[in-house]
């Protein structure tokens, strides 16, 4: 809960985009793994199963061929500490160290509770014209994040949107009555600002994460719980005064990325071609870790501006080089190749694929727990089974994650959280704990 509050500490300064700059929430993450591995020695226990230390070590195995056949070990180094603490440490760290379903309960409360802030910062940034800039106005809400973490916020809020949801749609049997309610009204008022983010990969991430989670919800929950959202939605949208004619044209441009595409569109499909050009040059293995930078312009075509423009948010203006393909299937594909992209896809669609047969699993042992205790039942149709919003939490948080990948990769503060995430849903595919509520501390 600590390393994921301190994401609220400000940032935003002009140092934060050095590739060493070392964030709060990175130093707590630090430590989360040290306490782990004291915890570890301290009790003796066996720290994971064969089939999760394969599914959590796949990515180590990548990153470690990628950094040793790197041309550039020093870069190679750096990028090989990042990428461990991200996909393989801090997961690790979070499947081990969370017991029982109220532990994830907790986690999911401060990173709620981190989204509320975030969002709170992000619409007094927009109506007070106090955000980065956007379109030559600074209405962009970032949070404390800054224009240099441009996605932070929204990331943040998106998080915090979904799990919310999740206890909206499967509150715990032993919540209070006022938790379903709270809870979707808090998710629809995270609407606000993550609008105003005027992100559009996170606006289809959580369309497409949201949409699953109301899928596997059921039916007639999903109806009634998406009329509700939308009903809401409209109102706080509409009474905060977001429906503006630049949000109206940030939605347009969602499905004119091909017929009329403005230049952010057109550096990404440059990085995105140039990415491609690398891997082609070294199939198996990519150009290393950190490498995308330096083989850019070899790869990129003359449509790839200098950089974007920065400013706002306490940021003085000045242009931010493109250093990545802003997508993270390309990144590893370009700087780790077949194999980096095979080992690191295929660990996170494993983690996807467990989780949904698990909540197959719970949802059908509390069928068979309800058939003959209806009297119990706190509505017509049973209540959603214990674990539900744990279930729906960790596959809704990383269907998001992944369908993100496709318009984002990692960098900046809020990537924390990101590793945290990945934790999440890791202990909900691979730890026996999940299954077992009543299991009690060893």
């Amino acid at each position: 809960m600590v390393t994921v509050l301190l994401l609220c500490v400000p940032g935003g300064s002009a140092d934060t985009a050095a590739s060493t700059h070392v964030a709060p929430a990175d130093v707590a993450s630090a430590l989360l793994v040290l306490w782990c591995a004291v915890t570890l020695v301290r009790e003796h226990r066996r720290p994971l199963s064969v089939p999760a230390a394969a599914v959590l070590a796949a990515p180590a195995v990548a990153f470690a061929v990628a950094a040793v056949t790197s041309p550039q070990p020093d870069e190679a180094l750096l990028g090989l500490v990042r990428y461990l603490q991200v996909f393989v440490l801090v997961p690790a760290a979070v499947v081990l160290l969370l017991r029982t379903r109220d532990d994830l309960r907790l986690a999911a409360a401060a990173v709620v509770a981190v989204a509320l802030v975030q969002g709170a910062v992000g619409v007094h940034q927009y109506v007070t014209a106090t955000g980065a800039s956007y379109q030559g106005r600074t209405v962009r809400a970032v949070g404390t994040f800054g224009p240099l973490d441009v996605m932070g916020m929204a990331t943040v809020v998106s998080y915090g949107l979904l799990l919310l949801l999740a206890a909206g749609l499967a509150p715990p049997p032993s919540a209070p009555r006022w938790l379903r309610p709270a809870a979707l009204g808090t998710a629809a008022a995270l609407v606000v600002p993550l609008t105003v983010s005027f992100s559009r990969g996170a606006w289809i991430a959580t369309v497409c994460a949201g949409g699953v989670m109301l899928l596997l919800a059921g039916a007639r929950l999903a109806v009634r719980t998406l009329t509700v959202l939308l009903a809401a939605g409209v109102v706080l949208v509409g009474g905060a005064g977001v429906g503006t004619q630049m949000i109206g044209a940030r939605l347009a441009s969602i499905t004119e990325v091909t017929s009329s595409p403005d230049q952010s569109v057109t550096d990404r499909y440059a990085m995105w071609a140039a990415a491609v050009s690398m891997w082609r040059d070294d199939p198996a293995t990519g150009v290393g870790l950190k490498g995308f930078p330096d083989h850019r312009d070899g790869h990129a075509s003359l449509a790839l501006s200098s950089g974007s423009d920065t400013a706002g948010a306490g940021v003085e203006f000045h242009r931010e080089p493109l250093l990545s393909p802003h997508n993270m299937y390309l990144l590893v594909l370009s700087e780790q190749g077949l194999i980096g992209l095979t080992l690191v896809a295929g660990s996170w669609i494993a983690l996807l694929v467990r989780g949904a047969v698990r909540l197959r699993r719970l949802r059908a042992a509390g069928h068979a727990g309800y058939a003959g205790h209806t009297e119990h039942t706190g509505s017509r149709g049973g209540r959603p089974p214990d674990g539900a919003d744990c279930a729906l939490a960790a596959t809704g948080l990383l269907v998001w994650q992944l369908v993100d990948f496709l318009y984002a990769d990692i960098g900046g503060p809020s990537t924390v959280l990101t590793a945290v995430l990945f934790g999440i849903a890791a202990w909900w595919a691979l730890s026996p704990a999940a299954l077992r509520p009543e299991e009690a501390r060893r």
